[in-house]
């Protein structure tokens, strides 16, 4: 192995740096270089950070099977990591590159560096044997040339370029001309004619120099053979054949036809055709030549990609006794054609591919590669299906970056599986494919949302406490943590934590506590659903809990129907009325309708309204009545299930004159005109009938300005405030009820009740089943149109007869 001078090495060293393409750069070193020898700054010349190398995982792939350089990760220098031998490496290719891929990630990019390996001139010029010996007939005349066997140079270039020098003699010179080829051939040429006599044998000494520096040489020794008799060898019709041949050329096609004469008659005419002795084995076993007939065939494979160029030597001898040679050169060139498959790969893959990544991310670099040259190793790559939110992009050459075309959303796709072809552009085409599957990882993204907007619950009065009455259910498309949902009620308007519950965890509602329609009416508040997500999204629906009347309280009697004494004077008119029977129902609905009815035993000559609760006569009562004080049972019945009663008692006193009056009874002072109690009586009749048809008037105004500020305003607030059912009849009356009722809504800022008197049209159905309201139910809204209301409900705060 040279030496060379330090100074030397770093003027031939060529060290240039370009960018191509996606990234691509050139370095060039000397073959033979020792380890450790400067290569280049690849990290300054890539555009990178040294601080930054170890934690982008910076690398470097070799596609050759030795590590010949290496990448300091300190400083960012290419070095020589191993002895690089460039014969050994490239053989006679004038091009000998090493090709190096380089990867960074964070982000993922991709370079290629190319290190072309320049010759030195460390081989000296061979000849494959010691001697080569010659058989020269006498007389053959001046200027008769012989073929020699050259020497062989394993560098390139100048340091391959051979020159060669003949030792001194009489009789020989050296012709080393150029053929058509541009190879050069040696031929010894005879310069004076020999004589066997005179010398028999003669030894030369033939030197082969080539054209590096310093200059390297090789010898051999020429034995040159005198001959008599024979005196005219073989001659070809030409001296280069050059012939084309396709590659994958069928065994036994027959290449060509040689064609060589000899002057002379008989034996020393005949001749004999034969490959030269120092032609390549592999070249002997891939042609063939007939002896005879001067024909070559194929007799093995022609790869383009092995072998591109053939030269043959073929040699022409006659039989003579002493059997003279001529000589030729044939030349083949092999035509490539589209026989090798295009190859694809991926060189580096990041998936999963997390579902928020914006285009243009790079998911994968995959190259592509194709044996045949020209248009046949031309390749083109593309993606199947094409419908897909990936593309691919060109970086250098034949490397490719699989990119993020469009938004993903792995809850409409969860994983694709990819595609990728490439094709050449030969006749016909050939492709390969490779699959590549990308999962698409979830982020949260999708909020829980409710199946409806908002739920209305119907819940029985007086239900145990604990007991469930209704599910909300919430999903989410997300997976994992992002799907995973916790509810709760949301308190921040009103504090309902005593009435309602919600299970964290499935959603269902549970009433805390008994509920009482006549304390509380409605509950309306916001179930919220959050998801577990790292960046937690959050859905809510709005619950209305409407608590349904039972048939829970008796009718009250007020009773000072029974702590007076009515005192009635005789005679009477038939229908009379003598007083009336005052009840109230905390419940409402039919639960609060009452009828009266006499009990059978002290019926008499007194009838009671069934809805209005007035005591009457049934026919005329004079003073021949039986007992003055009369008692009158009235049971008093609503119109639940099951039914509640209550009993009011009504004594009246039948008096004859004004004299019988009790003193608490007012009579008229001196100058004041007297009144009979019975004109008194029906003055407050006229006062009550009065006051209860204003009331009335007075709601249906009320009634139908609500009606018109409610077709300007779609939701009505609610508020906790005193309200009690009424509902008009055509057979009577709602009993009122003084009773304190709540409306908690609790997605309402506004609280307490607007006026005394309030006229609602009620737009939450209610389901009825056989008479009875359904317990924890929840309607949809449009099931109102469906229903019948008996009226309209009135809803007061304190009604005072």
């Amino acid at each position: 192995m040279l030496t060379w001078p330090k100074g030397l090495l770093q003027l031939v060293l060529l060290h240039t740096a370009w960018k191509m393409g996606s990234g691509q750069l050139h370095y060039s070193v000397l073959e033979e270089s020792q380890r450790g020898t400067f290569v280049g700054r690849i990290a300054q010349d890539l555009g990178l950070e040294v601080s930054d190398l170890v934690p982008r995982m910076f690398r470097m792939l070799s596609k050759g099977e030795k590590d010949y350089f290496e990448v300091n990760v300190q400083n960012g220098i290419l070095f020589v990591n191993s002895r690089i031998d460039r014969e050994e490496l490239c053989a006679k290719n004038a091009d000998c590159v090493v090709h190096l891929e380089v990867i960074v990630e964070k982000p993922l990019r991709f370079f290629h560096v190319e290190v072309e390996i320049k010759d030195i001139n460390d081989n000296a010029p061979i000849f494959s044997e010691r001697e080569q010996i010659l058989s020269i007939a006498e007389l053959i005349t001046s200027g008769t040339q012989f073929l020699l066997e050259g020497a062989s140079d394993a560098d390139i270039g100048t340091n391959a370029l051979l020159a060669y020098k003949l030792s001194p003699n009489n009789h020989f010179s050296l012709d080393s001309g150029t053929d058509e080829d541009e190879s050069k051939s040696i031929v010894l040429v005879l310069n004076i004619a020999l004589d066997r006599e005179e010398s028999p044998v003669h030894h030369l000494v033939l030197t082969a120099t080539d054209g590096g520096e310093p200059k390297l040489t090789g010898t051999v020794q020429l034995v040159i053979h005198v001959l008599d008799v024979n005196d005219n060898p073989p001659v070809f019709n030409q001296a280069v054949y050059k012939i084309k041949l396709l590659e994958n050329t069928a065994s036994g096609t027959l290449v060509t036809d040689l064609n060589a004469t000899d002057l002379d008659e008989g034996i020393n005419g005949e001749i004999s055709y034969f490959f030269s002795n120092k032609l390549p084995l592999n070249f002997k076993n891939t042609f063939s030549i007939n002896s005879n007939t001067g024909e070559i065939r194929v007799i093995g494979k022609l790869d383009y990609e092995d072998i591109k160029f053939y030269e043959l030597q073929i040699v022409a001898e006659d039989k003579g006794s002493s059997a003279l040679s001529g000589h030729c050169k044939l030349l083949i060139e092999v035509l490539d054609m589209n026989d090798n498959i295009p190859e694809v790969s991926v060189n580096s893959l990041s998936v999963p591919l997390p579902e928020d990544d914006t285009p243009g991310t790079v998911v994968a670099i995959i190259s592509a590669s194709d044996k045949d040259s020209g248009t046949n190793g031309q390749v083109s790559c593309f993606l199947w299906p094409t419908e897909q939110p990936f593309r691919l992009v060109s970086t250098f050459k034949n490397y490719y970056s699989l990119i993020v075309g469009a938004p993903l959303d792995r809850e409409e796709v969860a994983e694709y599986k990819i595609v990728v072809t490439v094709q050449d552009q030969g006749i016909p085409p050939l492709s390969s494919s490779i699959s590549l599957l990308v999962p698409i990882s979830d982020v949260n993204d999708n909020a829980p949302a409710f199946t409806q907007p908002s739920y209305t619950v119907f819940v029985k009065e007086n239900n145990p406490p604990g007991a469930h009455i209704f599910t909300v259910s919430a999903s989410d498309p997300d997976v994992a943590e992002n799907a995973l949902i916790t509810y709760w009620i949301d308190e921040k308007l009103w504090p309902l934590s005593s009435y309602i519950s919600v299970h964290s965890e499935n959603g269902k509602l549970y009433a805390l506590q008994p509920l009482d329609y006549e304390e509380l009416k409605l509950l309306e508040f916001q179930v919220r659903a959050k998801d577990a997500g790292l960046r937690s999204l959050c859905g809510n629906v709005t619950v209305q809990v409407f608590v349904m009347d039972e048939n829970d309280n008796a009718p009250a009697v007020s009773r000072r129907n029974e702590e007076n004494l009515i005192l009635l004077m005789v005679p009477v008119m038939p229908g009379h009325i003598v007083g009336k029977i005052h009840a109230l129902d905390a419940d409402s609905g039919y639960n609060a309708w009452l009828s009266y009815e006499l009990v059978e035993e002290s019926s008499g000559p007194w009838a009671v309204g069934q809805y209005s609760g007035e005591v009457s006569t049934k026919y005329s009562l004079d003073g021949s009545e039986g007992s003055k004080i009369q008692s009158v049972l009235v049971l008093v019945k609503d119109h639940g299930k099951p039914q509640l009663s209550a009993t009011a008692t009504l004594s009246v006193s039948l008096v004859t004159n004004t004299h019988a009056i009790k003193t608490d009874i007012h009579l008229p002072r001196s100058g004041e005109s007297f009144m009979p109690l019975v004109d008194l009586v029906n003055i407050y009749l006229i006062i009550a009938i009065c006051s209860v048809s204003s009331l009335f008037l007075l709601a249906i105004l009320i009634y139908v300005a609500l009606r018109c500020h409610c077709k300007a305003k779609e939701t009505m607030v609610y508020g906790p405030g005193t309200a009690t059912l009424v509902c008009a009849s055509e057979v009577g009356s709602w009993s009122y009820s003084n009773r304190q009722s709540h409306i908690l809504a609790g997605v309402s800022a506004e609280a307490g009740a607007k006026s005394d008197l309030m006229i609602f049209s009620p737009n939450v159905p209610v389901s009825v089943n056989n008479g009875e309201f359904m317990n924890g139910t929840e309607m949809p809204p449009d099931s109102a149109k469906e229903h019948n209301f008996i009226g309209y409900f009135i809803f007061i705060d304190k009604f005072i007869l």
